[in-house]
């Protein structure tokens, strides 16, 4: 097992995870690279009667929904199970992200959750909202027009972008422009009156109970309702097809185009690659690596618009391969990498509430995007306010030598060289097993310039001050600007 292997797993995990600690890396680089990405992109693989996440105060029957989607896995179950009543805390969206036995279907959650950005302050109804994330974490990486299809039924998307109050006398132009612009095409590949015609399309696509107010539906989910009294059944054009199109032959025109293909590759590339410019600038700047886009698109078309092929495709790549620390990691994924990273909250603890702020504080408070938009991405994760608060919170988490991740980071380190670790032993021990993370050689020094200072470290002296050693220099190092790409 080679330094390469355990790297390039661990990018790959990093980026269909929240990452793997080191027994985890070992594991799967003994069952392969392209087998490991053939399990992640077949979720479906892991068995419903293991149950993904242990909850153990999870107590007394799960309450029952009256319309529950029957491919429903037991780790949704959570969402009902623990907590206040109806609520949909993104603390536990981070403990499945992770702790889940399928970190690719958490993590094209949260990819969603970016494209088709949608906030439940709107709503005010948890239920629905939660829904909505149930909804991305089962279709995922299915083919583009099921995704579609299932956002344009979505209580929470059509209460968001108004299509409730799309009337074929009176049309609302909010869902069928935002499907077009930052859904599936972008901007530039389409006009006026394809808008026109969409929203047309999609008149009477609703709900059947308010998407607003805890009473009386907090108890249950909305539904989506097609009120045929409401459609609009007149011919309309859209994209050059012509008839009497409704919002189920927008999406089927809209899967078929080019600038769709291209649009999700390039959110793909962004989200799971390298980062790429502001997405409303796709239109006017091209793509870093046009190639990789191709191949991408190529991916899409030959497979019918399947996410999970293209990921397939997309993980296997050179391009992916070759793009460690590529990206600056999203709030999320800074904060999960680090519990992954410490080991702690493998089991559901109310606690994990507080995660949830700390990616807040950094610029992604998860289940409430600023717009319609999204969050910036890249270098638009990072001014003088989050990267004081994304250093503080790692070195505040790696500071306990008795976490369970940072005991074994020590033990290890202990096992190796018999009983002693020079300064550079030290940094390139620690650096390897917090990621490994690549940095550049002058921060290299001046970690070691650090480690030199007490020399040696010796494991049968005293454990406190090996400990305490051990934990600084790992605080240094989730201080360095190298730990905030991932």
């Amino acid at each position: 097992m080679t330094t390469t292997e355990i790297s390039l797993m661990a990018h790959l995990m990093r980026r269909a995870g929240m990452g793997a600690t080191r027994d985890e890396l070992e594991a799967l680089v003994t069952q392969g690279y392209e087998s490991v990405v053939d399990d992640l992109v077949h979720p479906e693989r892991f068995s419903r009667g293991d149950p993904d996440i242990i909850h153990p105060y999870l107590h007394g029957p799960l309450p029952q929904e009256p319309s529950t989607d029957d491919n429903e896995d037991i780790l949704l179950r959570y969402y009902r199970g623990i907590g206040a009543p109806g609520a949909s805390s993104p603390g536990k969206w981070i403990f499945h992200m992770v702790n889940s036995k399928r970190p690719l279907k958490e993590k094209m959650g949260l990819f969603w959750h970016q494209v088709f950005a949608c906030a439940p302050s709107k709503s005010a109804h948890p239920r629905t909202n939660r829904r909505q994330l149930e909804m991305f974490r089962r279709v995922g990486m299915a083919d583009f027009r099921t995704i579609l299809l299932e956002l344009s039924r979505d209580p929470s998307m059509l209460f968001w972008l108004d299509n409730n109050e799309n009337h074929k006398d009176e049309p609302n132009e909010n869902y069928g422009r935002e499907l077009l612009e930052l859904f599936s095409m972008g901007v530039g590949n389409y006009t006026e009156e394809d808008v026109k015609s969409s929203a047309y399309a999609f008149t009477g696509w609703s709900f059947v109970q308010p998407a607003h107010g805890a009473v009386p539906y907090g108890k249950w989910a909305t539904r989506f309702d097609f009120r045929e009294a409401d459609h609009d059944y007149g011919e309309k054009t859209f994209l050059g097809v012509t008839g009497p199109l409704d919002g189920t032959d927008v999406i089927d025109t809209v899967v078929d185009q080019p600038a769709t293909a291209r649009f999700i590759a390039r959110h793909l590339y962004n989200f799971f690659v390298a980062d790429e410019p502001p997405v409303a600038a796709w239109n006017e700047i091209p793509p870093l690596d046009p190639e990789a886009i191709d191949t991408l698109m190529a991916a899409y078309f030959e497979s019918g618009g399947s996410i999970a092929h293209m990921l397939q495709v997309l993980f296997n790549s050179e391009f992916f391969k070759n793009a460690r620390f590529a990206k600056v990691k999203s709030p999320t994924e800074l904060v999960g990498g680090v519990l992954k990273l410490i080991g702690t909250y493998r089991q559901a603890n109310p606690g994990i509430d507080h995660y949830a702020g700390a990616t807040a504080l950094m610029g992604q408070q998860l289940m409430a995007p600023l717009t319609v938009e999204g969050w910036q991405t890249g270098s638009g994760w990072i001014n003088g306010g989050t990267l004081n608060e994304r250093v503080n919170f790692a070195v505040e988490e790696v500071s306990d030598p008795d976490k369970p991740g940072i005991r074994a980071i020590i033990d290890r380190l202990g096992r190796r060289n018999g009983s002693t670790l020079t300064p550079e032993e030290l940094v390139d021990g620690c650096l390897e097993l917090v990621g490994p993370v690549e940095v550049e050689e002058d921060t290299r020094q001046e970690l070691i310039a650090e480690a030199v200072a007490d020399g040696n470290i010796i494991f049968n002296g005293n454990r406190a001050v090996t400990d305490e050693r051990i934990v600084n220099m790992l605080q240094l190092i989730v201080s360095t600007r190298e730990f905030q790409f991932g």
